[in-house]
């Protein structure tokens, strides 16, 4: 299936629960690079066992969406395509638009902060090992592979504004030391340890967004988000360091924090996945249950929690 956004179509997946009530429904999205393949459906299997509705959907220039160039990770048109997502959810048959939850992961988990402080009337998120502050993840970057990187960006930027169709990429993940976005130790065996076995997926992208990552700090956004939300965070995390992230949970008004003891790709897999999971749908249960509850049985809206 497919939605529209802006000038194209987002592909889409959507899980829906058995029974014919109004259900809330999970808006989810991935990270940097990355596509709906890559383990959100297991998190949307879980998600749907306990009654919610899950649209899973991949940004324009990616996996099953629309777009040219491929490969063209642009900030401002994924955060349209969120909202796009959002809108479709609500227009769904036996979806209660009031309680649209938003889920993201790594670079999605930054867009899950800045839709939800821009949309009031979303009813919860979940921000996992999100993507907080492009200055603290380019200060965990070799000093001497962010310079490279600059240049290709550069490159990308400079014909791209005198017409070239087709970009300049980067590896998305790379081997310590390499020109790639993501090149810690554990980035391009994590990240490529997510992509299920037949799947046909590049793992570049064009090189100029490099230039917008570093300027990207949607963790500040997080002081006005009024809904609950729950960041998950991996405490040794190398592409969102989790101490930045934290600083910038703690303003949220409703914020929830939960950490693990794991690597930014760790959480998607085996233990970490199976302790993430379940914080989430706790964390769901308690604040946007399946069964809505009267007024007078929701939870405070001014009780801060970390």
């Amino acid at each position: 299936m497919a939605f529209r956004s802006g000038d194209g179509t987002c592909g889409a997946w959507l899980y829906e629960p058995d029974g014919g009530a109004s259900r809330p429904v999970i808006v989810m999205a991935h990270g940097l690079g990355a596509v709906k393949e890559m383990r959100l459906d297991a998190y949307a299997e879980r998600f749907v066992r306990e009654g919610y509705a899950c649209l899973v959907f991949d940004y324009r220039h990616f996996g099953a969406s629309s777009g040219e160039p491929r490969q063209l990770l642009d900030v401002d048109r994924q955060l349209v395509d969120w909202a796009s997502a959002v809108a479709y959810a609500r227009s769904l048959d036996g979806v209660d638009p009031q309680r649209v939850v938003l889920w993201g992961t790594s670079f999605g988990g930054g867009h899950v902060i800045l839709t939800s402080a821009r949309d009031p009337q979303i009813a919860a998120a979940i921000a996992q090992c999100p993507f907080t502050d492009g200055i603290a993840s380019s200060l965990a970057i070799p000093p001497w592979t962010s310079p490279r990187v600059t240049a290709v960006a550069l490159a990308d930027a400079m014909t791209a504004a005198f017409g070239r169709r087709d970009p300049i990429t980067l590896p998305t993940a790379g081997k310590p030391g390499s020109v790639a976005l993501m090149s810690s130790s554990d980035a391009l065996d994590g990240f490529l340890g997510l992509v299920p076995p037949g799947l046909k997926f590049r793992n570049r992208v064009a090189a100029r967004v490099a230039l917008r990552i570093v300027r990207h700090r949607p963790g500040r956004a997080a002081g006005d988000v009024q809904c609950p939300i729950l960041f998950a965070l991996c405490e040794t995390d190398t592409v969102a360091p989790a101490r930045a992230s934290k600083r910038h949970a703690r303003k949220a008004p409703q914020g929830e924090i939960r950490l693990y003891p794991a690597g930014h790709f760790e959480i998607y897999v085996g233990e970490d996945f199976e302790r993430a999971v379940a914080d989430q749908i706790a964390f769901l249960a308690r604040h946007v249950p399946v069964a809505a509850r009267p007024i007078s049985e929701m939870p405070d809206p001014t009780r801060h929690r970390h």
